[in-house]
């Protein structure tokens, strides 16, 4: 018998060897896990049902913690008062628990964190705190979205509607203050910024509150972040709604809070849903399942089943019931691996006994319990339950809701896998590869606050706001740009009136006061001009001020309101047309090119043609002479010896049209030297600045200097400061010998207004940077924007040409009798190409000419020597064989000898001179 159920143990041992081990591993009957809630608030009742519901779930299922009873113990606490909060969650912890799910408030949750670290029981906590973490905490296991996520998305809500800068009302408590913070470096990472923030006690007075939005309501920012609790954070909405803060202009974003009270509860009343009307909230993301559906559908009798019929399910609710199917599914695999559930009292305090510690258990191997709870993989209810190495849930996800009517409307998502919004379910987005670009954002319409659908501005200019400080440079040149009124004391010129005309369009009144900035007997500096906007002396500047790369790091310049660029100022002289004028057109070497191809496409043509054409044989005299005469009459197309040969007649047709294209640029440029008034300069751009030492100016007070000296590499020593036109003319004048200057760097505008006074200097080359004027503001400074917008409306409906006629028109002086008429010869690298051709041309057609001859050459006698190869080629060509066929003459009898293989003949003996002929034979 015995041997019987050994035989039959082993065999069961190894059929069925997990079932076996897991019945060996079976728990201890019952197994606490405790819970600290808020019971009077909306998220401790929703967390009260999902707990209960959920143990009841995990009891009833076989497949879970194998015969294990799972209990739970929850403990009410007080999460608005801090103290007693944490008294009532310490008392909790002498029982003897292996996990926490809970606390719902952060203040309680950091304080339980140290404590559940020394009694090694794993906190399972829905506390958004983003300071709370497993590197300081390690039991810490935190099992809904982290702030860190939440302020990430209203970050980009921020960014996605081009608002710059928000308002921040926050509870001034663990939770509120480092939600704050969170929002704060989010909106930093997006180049916003919180413009202004308060808090107020969770016990604030009624009055405390509306003094708080009163400030807020005379704040420059429109949009406005709400991180509060439930109680507080509507009573600020009812609130707003009586002090018509709740109407066009403003943005009302509350944090998950909101959704979270309006998803528990199925009736809110019409005096508080009518204040929350256009308000932007956030949910936690829970994708559509199975399991979801069925909670839903049981929630209303497990709400009554514990007291809290009027609680409806929220996110909250999802997060705590997977909590604890978390715990369970932990223990499982505990189990399975010989965890067991004891615990000891080693808690020692130092002092004698006197905290009496040792009412609370250290759990042995609570070590053990948490590394299975941080490897469990499940798919619950919120999603795919699974831990990163942080201990953070796996693919946060929020949706952006809208509050309309009776209800929300989800207008969109956010996930933190792609990190952008989307009308997009995140679940779909986590399946595909992460895209991060800025065109795939989109949400739907929103209605705003005030029953619009045209998004707000989201600033105004506060009430309460001081008039802006402007800087403008008081300049003593060029005074047509900007310079001050000596009548009236006020600020006048181009870009005064650019400003003005652009401030008019804004949709709401700006203060302002103009500060002239330098003495007027020089030009300012432009450089110190904007720092002191960074030094708050100057809320913005306006003038003349060129958009450098250096500006931009620093400011913010509106759209630029003219197109400006370095040009080079230099004296010019009339060309006087000499009697040598035909020469010009051509450089030098193109010259001696031209001629020397003309010589040897003639030589080509004659070796080409010797052997077969009679037109370029003769006397050694003669065929020097027909060398000359074919390849230069060429340029007139007046050649009259015909080419037989094809060789020949290809490299003169290419040689002809090269000849063409010659001829026509000659032409062309002769035409225009002695018909075009001439302006020559020794300066043709900025190499020849570079690659001089003469001094060159520079307008008081411009970039121009740090430009010259930074990036093309001038000394500082050649250059000269100029003050005003007069002082332009003069150094130009006098020119770099006698203490001038070889040429001026200056900006386009300033340029045009200088030659219509001074006609005897222009611009030499073109602008060598691209550049504009723009008003300089702070950092994400939203009137830059709208100003900017502005300009742009400027442009389109003609104003800013009307404006720019008005000031900067040029007189009798235009720029087309100034500007440098280029007088550059035609050079050789111009035509390289077509020599190129040509020279190519030649060399094929001889290449291929000898292969021919040295062929017909071997088939009548071997290799002798190099002279007999030239002779044979210098030889006339017999004539073909057709027409050498014997014949009679007539009169007489005998047949005539065929004339066979003369050129043999020719080769052996020499050719005597025939004189009156067209051919000279010789053998050297």
């Amino acid at each position: 018998m015995d041997i019987a159920f050994i035989m039959l143990l082993v065999l069961s041992l190894l059929l069925f060897p997990n079932g076996i081990c897991k019945s060996l591993a079976t728990g201890p009957p019952v197994v606490n896990i405790g819970s600290i809630l808020q019971f009077d608030s909306t998220t401790g009742g929703v967390a009260a049902v999902a707990i209960h519901t959920a143990v009841e779930d995990i009891n009833s299922d076989p497949t879970v913690l194998n015969g294990t009873t799972l209990k739970v113990q929850i403990k009410d606490t007080n999460c608005f008062d801090g103290f007693l909060g944490m008294v009532q969650a310490l008392q909790f912890m002498e029982t003897d628990v292996i996990a926490l799910i809970g606390p719902q408030c952060s203040t309680i949750s950091h304080i339980i964190s140290y404590v559940a670290n020394e009694l090694r029981v794993p906190l399972m906590s829905f506390a958004s705190d983003a300071t709370l973490s497993s590197i300081q905490f390690p039991f810490f296991v935190r099992t809904g979205p982290s702030d860190l996520y939440q302020m990430a998305a209203v970050a980009e809500v921020v960014d996605y509607n081009h608002w710059k800068i928000v308002t921040a009302i926050y509870i001034d408590n663990v939770y509120g203050r480092n939600g704050i913070a969170a929002l704060d470096d989010a909106l930093t990472l997006k180049r916003c910024k919180i413009s202004y923030k308060v808090g107020f006690p969770s016990n604030a007075k009624r009055s405390d509150l509306i003094n708080l939005l009163v400030s807020v309501s005379s704040m420059e920012s429109r949009v406005i972040i709400l991180h509060t609790g439930t109680e507080p954070g509507l009573k600020l909405f009812s609130m707003a709604h009586q002090l018509n803060m709740m109407g066009n202009g403003y943005v009302w974003i509350a944090t998950d809070w909101l959704s979270a009270y309006l998803d528990a509860n199925s009736s809110v009343p019409v005096e508080t849903i009518s204040g929350l009307q256009g308000v932007l909230t956030l949910r936690p993301h829970i994708p559509n399942s199975k399991m979801k559906s069925n909670l839903v559908s049981k929630w209303s009798t497990q709400s009554k089943k514990y007291n809290y019929s009027d609680v409806c399910i929220n996110t909250y609710g999802f997060y705590v019931y997977d909590s604890v199917w978390a715990v369970a599914h932990a223990l499982d695999a505990f189990f399975d691996d010989g965890g067991r559930i004891s615990f000891s009292n080693d808690l020692h305090d130092g002092t004698g006994g006197t905290l009496h510690l040792e009412a609370m258990s250290i759990f042995d191997m609570g070590n053990k319990l948490l590394e299975k709870i941080r490897k469990v993989n499940f798919s619950g209810l919120s999603g795919q339950v699974q831990f990163d190495a942080v201990g953070n849930l796996l693919h946060p996800a929020y949706d952006i809701i809208n509050v309309i009517g009776n209800g929300m409307r989800t207008i969109g998502f956010w996930s933190n896998y792609s990190g952008l919004l989307s009308t997009v379910s995140p679940e779909a987005l986590d399946s595909k590869p992460p895209n991060t670009s800025l065109a795939n954002q989109h949400l739907y319409d929103v209605i705003w606050p005030g029953e619009t659908a045209q998004r707000p501005r989201g600033w105004v200019f506060p009430s309460n706001a001081k008039q802006l400080k402007i800087g403008v440079p008081n300049r003593f040149s060029f005074k047509e740009i900007v310079t001050v009124d000596n009548a009236t004391g006020s600020m006048k010129g181009y870009c005064i009136d650019v400003f003005t005309q652009a401030l008019a369009l804004l949709p709401y009144p700006v203060s302002y006061k103009f500060v002239p900035f330098g003495n007027g007997t020089e030009n300012p500096n432009y450089d110190k001009l904007v720092q002191m906007i960074e030094s708050n002396e100057f809320d913005a500047a306006i003038g003349d001020i060129a958009i450098t790369m250096r500006r931009t790091v620093t400011f913010d310049f509106t759209q630029p309101f003219i197109e400006t660029g370095l040009v080079i100022l230099a004296p010019v002289k009339e060309h006087i047309t000499s009697s040598w004028a035909f020469l010009q057109p051509f450089s030098l070497e193109m010259w001696c090119v031209t001629g020397l191809f003309f010589l040897i496409v003639g030589v080509v043509i004659w070796i080409l043609e010797h052997r077969i054409n009679d037109d370029f044989r003769g006397s050694v005299c003669q065929q020097i002479i027909t060398i000359f005469w074919f390849s230069f009459s060429t340029l007139f197309f007046a050649h009259r010896e015909n080419t037989m040969s094809t060789l020949g007649r290809g490299v003169l047709i290419i040689w002809l049209f090269v000849v063409l294209i010659i001829v026509s640029s000659y032409t062309a440029s002769l035409t225009s030297i002695l018909t075009v008034q001439q302006l020559d300069t020794s300066i043709k751009g900025i190499e020849d600045l570079k690659n001089s030492n003469d001094p060159i100016g520079f307008q008081v007070g411009s970039f121009a200097q740090d430009y010259m000296v930074k990036e093309l590499n001038i000394s500082r020593s050649r250059l000269r400061a100029l003050g005003s036109p007069q002082e332009y003319a003069e150094a130009l004048k006098i020119g770099p010998k006698e203490g001038g200057v070889m040429a001026i760097v200056d900006e386009r505008p300033y340029v045009e207004l200088f030659l219509s006074s001074y006609c005897k200097i222009a611009v030499a080359g073109t602008d060598f940077t691209s550049r504009g004027w723009g008003f300089a503001f702070p950092r994400d400074s939203p009137l830059q924007v709208d100003l900017s917008t502005a300009i742009l409306s400027l442009s389109e409906n003609g104003e800013l040409q009307r404006i720019h006629a008005k000031w900067l028109n040029t007189g009798e002086c235009t720029t087309d009798n100034s500007e440098l008429v280029d007088s550059n010869q035609l050079r050789l690298e111009s035509f390289l190409g077509l020599f190129l051709i040509c020279g190519v041309a030649c060399v094929l057609a001889l290449l291929l000419y000898f292969g021919i001859m040295l062929c017909k050459y071997l088939r009548h006698e071997p290799w002798k020597s190099l002279r007999r190869f030239i002779s044979f080629v210098h030889g006339k060509e017999p004539p073909k064989n057709k027409e050498r066929r014997s014949m009679s003459l007539p009169g007489s009898s005998t047949p005539t000898t065929p004339m066979s293989s003369h050129s043999s003949l020719d080769m052996e003996r020499p050719a005597r001179p025939v004189r009156n002929g067209s051919i000279i034979d010789m053998e050297s």
